[in-house]
């Protein structure tokens, strides 16, 4: 049985609801992912943690909301996406007070864990909503209006963050999420359709049941996932060739591998249809995803800590500094998204990531005393104008490039290509910079790490530029 064909138009209330629905879910998601950069000195100071303790509140949460955001989308494509969405709200919400009443660090990592796992089910799902409920004509205008504004939210994280933190606590940056949960509930019960792919519940020309669920994937993904982030992070404390770190880096590779070939043994019955990197457009935006988006996570990992830490500026403004990138993504994505649809995404895709790099180079400059004028918002704008340029075009390339049945496998799969790219950023930065046990408080020691690992991040946006104006070419027409 097909689906019934999408016929949401943006007119309508119905799919301004749907839209709000998907834009503030996925909107708590990403700022999670940001504000907490944030509150990390903060956090830190009241909890007594170590830059490990400060690598894994950022990475518990990046940890499983990259190993199971493509079981995520799955499940919404099997069993109801909009039932899957508001399983993943629930949960995240329960985490996020989890989060929020933390005592120790280990709690805290504990409840960031559990945290991502709900973002896992709700994040795939906000876009693979968007992309089958509404018509085709629209499908990349309300995208573009999606990617903005959930883009906002990550730019917007530290801002807010910042006057929670100054204001009440950094424990609030986690239970603001309960009354915007609240939100989301209410408009998906009442506007968003129900929709699944037919394919994944009943074999074709038969009456039995296809797919089975996916255990196997889902599991190896996550063992690889953590096995090589412990071993980046405890690598500065233990060494690369303590039993720990080399046991961990060893059970990463075996799982990874296990993983490629249980998926290629399940063929379309996978939880990652390795069908889908066919298609070497699929292929190459994804990798594209990682450099781009560990570029991304590296940066806001060290600037918020650098601003507060060496620069001597509050967590209200150290958010207000990067405003900027904030009124960008709400602006120019739509227009992006627009553009790409017009004349391809591969002049999108190769100039932002350059334009960004050039920012960040900007940026490394900046130090005790710095004009916000002068010297940071150069570089801030740049970057935020090279985001800008990326992130729809990025977003609906992906989805274009596989055939609509695996909308929420494909937004899964890219979601997880980005969380790892800055997961592995924030587990492998402090390494190769040399940071670690408390120096994100000794401002000669993080001045160092913290231009180092901006000139590590220009590198990777300039070789996803390069990628780009090499691989990427404009996705088939959808038939």
């Amino acid at each position: 049985m097909a689906e019934p064909a999408p016929a949401l138009r943006m007119s309508t209330a119905a799919g301004r609801g749907t839209l709000a629905a998907a834009v503030l879910a996925s909107g708590m998601a990403f700022l999670d992912t940001t504000v907490v950069n944030v509150a990390l000195p903060r956090l830190g100071a009241d909890l007594d943690a170590s830059v490990s303790g400060l690598q894994w509140t950022v990475n518990g949460y990046l940890l499983t909301l990259a190993a199971f955001v493509l079981l995520g989308g799955a499940l919404g494509d099997r069993f109801g996406r909009r039932r899957v969405f508001l399983l993943g709200v629930l949960w995240f919400t329960g985490a996020s007070v989890l989060c929020g009443l933390a005592l120790r660090t280990d709690w805290l990592i504990a409840a960031r864990l559990l945290q991502g796992a709900g973002a896992a089910l709700l994040t795939p799902g906000s876009l693979s909503l968007l992309q089958s409920s509404f018509h085709p004509d629209e499908r990349a205008k309300a995208i573009g209006v999606w990617s903005g504004l959930s883009g906002v939210s990550t730019a917007l994280g530290p801002l807010l963050g910042g006057w929670l933190i100054d204001a009440l606590s950094w424990r609030w940056i986690f239970f603001l999420n309960v009354p915007l949960a609240v939100l989301v509930v209410l408009a998906a019960l009442r506007w968003v359709p129900e929709s699944r792919d037919e394919s994944t519940s009943r074999t074709r020309g038969t009456g039995e049941r296809g797919r089975r669920f996916d255990v196997a994937g889902a599991l190896l993904g996550a063992v690889a996932l953590a096995g090589v982030t412990y071993a980046l992070v405890d690598a500065p404390g233990r060494g690369l060739q303590s039993p720990p770190v080399a046991g961990a880096a060893v059970v990463a590779v075996l799982a990874a591998v296990a993983f490629v070939l249980v998926e290629r043994r399940r063929g379309e019955t996978a939880m990652l249809p390795t069908g889908l990197f066919g298609s070497q457009l699929f292929s190459v935006l994804n990798v594209f995803t990682v450099l781009v988006y560990a570029a991304l996570g590296g940066f806001t990992f060290f600037i918020a800590v650098y601003l507060q830490n060496v620069v001597g500026w509050s967590a209200f403004v150290t958010g207000l500094a990067l405003v900027p990138m904030t009124l960008l993504l709400l602006v120019g994505s739509p227009v992006a998204g627009a553009l790409s649809a017009k004349i391809g995404p591969r002049l999108l895709l190769t100039v932002g990531p350059a334009l960004a790099a050039v920012g960040l180079l900007l940026l490394r400059e900046v130090g005790p005393g710095a004009s916000y004028w002068r010297q940071v918002l150069p570089g801030v704008a740049l970057f935020g104008l090279g985001l800008t340029m990326v992130v729809a075009p990025l977003t609906a390339s992906v989805l274009a490039a596989v055939a609509d049945r695996f909308a929420g496998v494909a937004s899964g799969f890219n979601n997880a290509a980005s969380r790892v790219g800055g997961l592995l950023a924030v587990a492998a930065l402090p390494l190769l910079v040399g940071l670690s046990g408390t120096g994100y408080a000794q401002p000669t020691e993080l001045t160092a790490a913290y231009r180092g690992a901006l000139l590590w991040c220009a590198g990777l946006l300039l070789a996803g530029a390069a990628i780009a104006a090499v691989f990427v070419h404009r996705p088939p027409r959808e038939g």
